[in-house]
């Protein structure tokens, strides 16, 4: 089969503006470090500061 007439040959310009576009992402992106700590369990809050939490949200100060 033959090309058809207005099929064109890819350029290697595109090779530069992909480039650009591929880095662009890649800096927008989360850092690793920053998904490694999102990925981090939270620590479970102890009894103790849930009582301190409360009495706070209460309005009660020490």
């Amino acid at each position: 089969m033959e090309r058809h007439i207005i099929d064109k040959h890819r350029d290697l310009q595109d090779g530069p503006r992909l480039r650009e576009y591929v880095r662009m992402e890649r800096e927008s992106a989360p850092s690793a470090a920053s998904r490694t700590l999102q990925q981090k369990p939270r620590a479970e809050r102890s009894a103790r500061q849930v009582k301190e939490f409360l009495r706070i949200e209460r309005g009660q100060t020490a």
